[in-house]
């Protein structure tokens, strides 16, 4: 079927197949991305040579149109915390293919069996599930369900937090710069410092909110680890005030932390867990919500109440087949101890490597989670380009030095999106000690030969300069 949209790296009028989409080049996908999606994001790429394109991964390694070889240290932001493309979630896809995917009025098996693992792996008293399909969903479908079981509105989050990007999620979310141009957002939504116990306790007397949300370690706020028995005081001040207590699991889930669920860490048991990435094997997306039986049924245990919250996709055979194989391969695998052994070598390496470099700000993390900040560079690089080069720094500081290790070492990292001076080091929990000598000798050669990242500072504050002149 013809449409009436020029293609111009294919025939006029005439639709992309499948079998076109894997022969296209590495030129014509950037074009595509620029002609048709979000174009500042293909433009942002192009400046530190982020937009190649990749053709095949396995394990923590991905190869790229030209043949050449990476190893992946951002793991799809805890998504790949089994690696890229495990056999075993593959073998358990193959498994169902014949299977319907999707049947709404049905009560789905392999649905069934990932409530009941995920009722087993989960802490304290959490049984009752619910599937979705993202992270942002399974906070929306938190929040909703906090509203349902209290009869109250409003929510306590934490300052430079990070919890999704849909209207309920960001309104819990604790950055201005994604927050603004959707204002006004939901109403009642409270921020407190994170970390600080005492001001959650004033903040809950005050406003008596339905919930309080948090990471147990801010990821997009650049790694940040509260102090110790900050969230058990949390938990005891949320239940002592009737607050239901909603741990953000879905980045910091599945073994990524050095323990299964990271508010193990201090024995907390949630009131509602919101879980996604690595639930899908890295193969499929999904969401989760996990609760106790008794805030299940205060809000949707009555038949009456049984559809206030569904999704088309809730309980696809595919999504949830990956998660039974997903949570049967990091048990098996015993990934949360191989996370806290390597990741704990890794932090040590860096401490080490902080004290030769003063471009090192700090290093800090738990398991294969860690972020190293960055200070901003200065001097020449900015005269050069009229302060462009500063403002680069200000807000692509991190994307800078990802750009240096993506294309001279092959690794890659990325920054965290609350603080973009921060490099997050988030790779899969297979990841291997020759693997993690490799990226910290890389890391090395690149802070040993800072001045070059001066250099690549003026050299995209440049490009950017041409670019803004074009348009």
């Amino acid at each position: 079927m013809a449409i009436n949209k020029d293609v111009s790296i294919m025939a006029p009028g005439m639709i992309i197949s499948v079998e076109d989409a894997l022969v296209l080049r590495r030129n014509e996908v950037v074009a595509l991305h620029k002609n048709y999606g979000n174009s500042g994001l293909a433009a942002l790429f192009g400046l530190v040579n982020f937009d190649r394109q990749f053709v095949r991964a396995s394990g923590t390694r991905i190869w790229d149109s030209d043949g050449e070889e990476f190893i992946d240290f951002v793991g799809a932001f805890g998504a790949m915390n089994l690696g890229h493309n495990h056999p075993r979630v593959l073998e358990a896809l193959d498994k169902v293919r014949e299977m319907p995917n999707l049947i709404p009025s049905s009560l789905p098996t392999m649905l069934a069996a990932m409530m009941h693992n995920l009722a087993i792996i989960t802490p304290g008293r959490l049984k009752r599930t619910f599937h979705c399909n993202s992270g942002t969903e399974a906070v929306e479908g938190a929040l909703k369900l906090a509203r349902a079981a209290t009869g109250r509105t409003g929510f306590i989050y934490c300052h430079n937090s990070f919890h999704g990007k849909t209207f309920g999620s960001l309104s819990v979310t604790g950055r201005d710069k994604y927050r603004k141009s959707f204002e006004p957002l939901l109403p009642g939504c409270t921020e407190v410092p994170f970390g600080d116990a005492e001001a959650l306790g004033k903040a809950l007397i005050t406003y008596k909110p339905a919930a309080f949300i948090v990471e147990p370690i801010q990821g997009e706020g650049g790694v940040i680890v509260p102090p110790p028995g900050y969230l058990a005081e949390a938990a005891r001040l949320c239940k002592e005030r009737g607050v239901l207590f909603i741990a953000d699991e879905i980045q910091t889930g599945f073994g990524r932390t050095g323990t299964m669920f990271a508010c193990q860490y201090e024995k907390v048991e949630p009131d509602i867990m919101c879980l996604a990435k690595s639930l899908g094997g890295g193969v499929e997306p999904i969401g989760a919500l996990i609760t106790t039986d008794e805030i299940w049924n205060k809000a949707y245990g009555s038949i009456d109440k049984a559809l206030l919250h569904t999704s088309t996709f809730n309980g696809n055979t595919r999504a949830t087949a990956a998660a039974v194989a997903a949570i049967e391969v990091i048990i098996n695998e015993n990934l949360p101890s191989r996370a806290a052994e390597n990741g704990a070598y890794l932090i040590s390496e860096l401490q080490q490597m902080q004290k030769k470099y003063s471009l090192i700000k700090e290093v800090r993390g738990r398991g294969l989670l860690i972020g190293v900040e960055f200070a901003k560079p200065s001097g020449l690089a900015n005269k050069l380009t009229f302060g462009m080069a500063s403002k680069l720094s200000d807000e692509y500081l991190g994307s800078m030095i990802a750009g240096k290790l993506l294309n001279q070492h092959h690794i890659m990292t990325v920054y965290t999106l609350n603080n973009p001076n921060v490099i997050r080091l988030e790779p899969p929990l297979t990841v291997t000690r020759e693997e993690i000598d490799r990226l910290l000798n890389a890391m090395d050669d690149t802070l040993k030969n800072h001045k070059g990242l001066v250099s690549f500072a003026a050299s995209s504050a440049g490009t950017a300069i041409k670019s803004f002149r074009r348009k």
